[in-house]
């Protein structure tokens, strides 16, 4: 039992790991119709980011968020400043992110080469580090991405909830002209929530580093899984898309235990098609958190 117990437990901190990368994903696509796969490549740059600071200078691996926080929410910026500047619709939007997607794990290859790469444990504080219920362990690295996803899904909330930026993101959802008629800009606002979603992804790369080893074509995994949590949590809902990824991840635990680790994805994604057959907008409501 307690096997099952401990399967279960460690699939719903992954499952917050899955929520942290998705919550950039899902804002950008659930307000700003921009599906971006480039985020998945923006993650990955900061594991490796995250790896190269910490192993050349011995620094604690979290620290590499000062750097990647505002880095990405430059580039976050800078890549919606393209589209904004040519009006690449939600389709395009694709298509365009599909090949920055490309270019980076290109130029990441290059510059890591495809070894795998992981902090060693000595650099790693937080590696072997867990918090124990009684034989139930919870590892700390996990536990900050469970974390990290909870706060950033309740402070966003709070955020579209309450802030000007907030309802006029969401007003840009629902209906673009006509918030620019009331003195929306969308641009400004755009390129806000791009650098937002950028600085998530930042984060997650840190999360990512800490957690696990890593190559590049370890993003090409991300990427079903991830739009999956997306899409079954609401797209745009942060929420939801937090809800869905401890779903996601409970799932994909307790089915390596009773069945085999191999099996996971299949049961997940066979879910996920039967979820969508009877709650077309995901199990959460798309924008329902917004």
């Amino acid at each position: 039992m307690n096997t099952y117990v401990q399967a279960g437990v460690s699939g719903v901190m992954i499952g917050g790991l899955y929520a942290v990368m998705a919550l950039g994903l899902s804002l950008t696509w659930g307000l700003l119709r921009i599906i971006n796969l480039a985020h998945f490549a923006l993650i990955l740059l900061g594991a490796y980011v995250t790896y190269e600071l910490t192993t050349s200078t011995g620094a604690d691996p979290l620290l590499a968020a000062l750097v990647l926080v505002p880095s990405m929410f430059v580039l976050g910026v800078a890549i919606q400043w393209v589209i904004e500047r040519f009006q690449v619709d939600e389709f395009n939007s694709l298509l365009l992110s599909f090949g920055l997607f490309i270019i980076a794990i290109r130029l990441i290859s290059n510059i890591w080469s495809a070894d795998f790469r992981q902090i060693e444990a000595d650099e790693n504080p937080y590696a072997s580090r867990a918090l124990f219920v009684a034989d139930i362990a919870f590892p700390v690295p996990q536990l900050m991405a469970l974390g990290a996803a909870l706060v950033f899904a309740v402070a966003s909330f709070v955020v579209l909830r309450r802030t000007y930026f907030g309802r006029a993101l969401r007003a840009l959802a629902y209906d673009r002209e006509m918030a620019a008629a009331f003195g929306v800009n969308p641009r400004r606002i755009g390129m806000l929530a791009a650098g937002l979603a950028s600085a998530m992804a930042g984060v997650a790369g840190v999360l990512i580093g800490v957690n696990q080893a890593i190559f590049p074509q370890l993003a090409f995994e991300w990427v079903g899984l991830i739009f999956a949590v997306v899409i079954l949590g609401g797209i745009g809902n942060l929420l939801g898309a937090v809800g869905a990824g401890i779903l996601i991840g409970l799932v994909a635990g307790l089915v390596g235990v009773a069945w085999t680790p191999q099996g996971a994805p299949l049961v997940v994604f066979l879910l996920l098609i039967l979820a969508l057959l009877f709650r077309p907008n995901g199990l959460f409501g798309r924008l329902g958190a917004s």
